[in-house]
């Protein structure tokens, strides 16, 4: 049996039959629930799994949620069947595979998928590419910008699978010896990890935080409102990033000749998805003024995009369930942690009112990269959000917090310093793509995406004093 199957299979189970008063978490003074033993279980089966990946990420949140009804809803197993007043509602957990953010999500999969299906994706690459000219630094600033701006309503992995099958004819006219090869092809998926960040669907991380960014936790930001911070981030970060990649892949050459024919097609149901494709993402900008839900507009393309034949059966075999299922899984923990106490207590545990309030946010945000580097961005999103929530409940930590923007701010800085991890091609899913082309190695990756990574992180405590500043939060 694989070894790491086995370290996440003992690991949970020494958490679940150990004695209650070997844990160190406080709960009023006394022992740890059933409840909440249970669940420090279930989170230590998640971390190690996510972490050391013995089954695909996606299959471990699905036995996240599966492990929860089983073991902490009221419609668990007689012998597993909590006191009434400890369970869950199982429909409550149930209902993490239709979370509002899992259809937003949705949403944003038609979308892409109707774009790359119509050849929207790469004819408004080819068109927006042609302004940037032939000097080799434009040229790369113009792929960023345009994966950039496609990462904000696509998903980053298609994005960059996309970009780079756009990129590779203008490969064919570098020469082989020239650094600037290696600096366009990581400018694809750097730029990708980037503009992810530019809005709440851009990338996994973004949707666990607005999964707790709501009206009834008191913490709510719109899609606009997100984008209203995120957007003018990504464009620093994107100039940032161009700039590091100069420097370490310097152009050896002047002039890069590139003669890229598309056409768009003019065909009814192409001319559907354009329109849609725009009116949906007006739609999710001005939802002050015309009184829908981001998630309520994101259902609007999967309806008429079936309605009319132009996502089919077929496609819908070819969505990307399995990062639906990875971000339920993170919803169905963050349910478990607050509903059974845990993530209180163990909250509880840190002396947060010694502690500076922007250590607590530097700490995090550091943890997060960390983390995000050497496994998936979301899993980490999913395992280190719920706790910060859980900082909400802590009087200390509110007070403490409350000059910097509150929790509010927290969760923010943590979810956006996820998708900044780049430096390994573990990291994200665009890295593994351009990783995979065989044309870069892992050490050209790790001190370009390592330097914006850190100097992203810096900018988002910036950003974060700015918003507070202007009284954003």
């Amino acid at each position: 049996m694989n070894i790491k199957l086995i370290i996440s299979i003992l690991l949970p189970l020494l958490v679940w039959f150990m004695p209650a008063e070997w844990i160190p978490i406080a709960h009023d003074g006394g022992l740890v629930t059933v409840a909440e033993q249970r669940t420090l279980a279930i989170f230590v089966m998640a971390v190690c799994m996510w972490v050391l990946e013995p089954i695909p990420i996606f299959a471990t949140s699905v036995l996240v949620i599966v492990s929860e009804l089983l073991l902490l809803s009221n419609k668990a197993p007689y012998i597993f069947r909590l006191a009434k007043e400890d369970a869950i509602s199982y429909k409550e957990i149930m209902h993490t595979f239709a979370a509002p953010i899992i259809l937003l999500f949705l949403g944003g999969f038609f979308l892409a998928m109707a774009a790359t299906k119509y050849r929207l994706d790469t004819n408004l690459a080819r068109v927006m590419l042609r302004p940037f000219g032939s000097k080799p630094k434009n040229v790369m600033l113009g792929l960023m910008i345009i994966t950039a701006i496609f990462s904000m309503f696509m998903s980053n992995t298609a994005t960059t699978a996309m970009m780079i099958a756009v990129l590779m004819p203008v490969l064919k006219v570098v020469d082989v010896k020239d650094p600037l090869r290696i600096g366009l092809l990581l400018a694809i998926p750097f730029a990708a990890n980037i503009g992810g960040v530019g809005t709440p669907i851009g990338t996994p991380p973004n949707a666990v935080a607005m999964q707790f960014l709501t009206k009834e936790n008191g913490m709510f930001v719109s899609f606009g409102g997100w984008m209203a911070f995120a957007v003018p981030y990504v464009l620093v970060m994107l100039a940032v990033a161009w700039a590091v990649l100069l420097v370490f892949f310097k152009p050896q050459t002047d002039r890069i000749d590139i003669n890229m024919k598309g056409r768009f097609l003019k065909t009814n149901k192409a001319i559907v998805v354009y329109i849609t494709f725009a009116v949906t993402i007006l739609l999710w900008l001005s939802g002050k003024w015309h009184g829908m839900s981001s998630h309520t507009v994101a259902m609007l393309p999967v309806a008429l995009f079936t309605m009319t034949g132009i996502i089919t059966k077929d496609d819908l075999k070819t969505l990307s369930w399995d990062v639906l299922w990875l971000v339920s899984g993170g919803i169905a923990l963050g349910l478990a942690l607050k509903e059974t106490g845990l993530s209180k207590d163990l909250v509880a545990c840190i002396p947060f009112d010694s502690i500076p309030a922007m250590l607590v946010v530097v700490v995090a945000c550091v943890v997060a990269l960390l983390m995000s580097t050497f496994m998936s961005n979301t899993a980490t999103a999913n395992l280190l959000l719920p706790i910060m929530v859980a900082l909400a409940a802590n009087a200390d930590v509110v007070a403490s917090l409350s000059e910097y923007g509150g929790v509010l701010m927290l969760l923010i800085s943590v979810a956006m310093t996820c998708s900044l991890a780049m430096a390994m091609p573990i990291s994200t899913p665009p890295n593994a793509i351009a990783y995979a082309s065989g044309l870069i190695e892992t050490k050209d990756m790790a001190k370009a995406g390592g330097v914006i990574g850190v100097v992203g992180m810096v900018g988002i405590f910036l950003l974060m004093f700015i918003l507070n500043t202007i009284g954003f939060f």
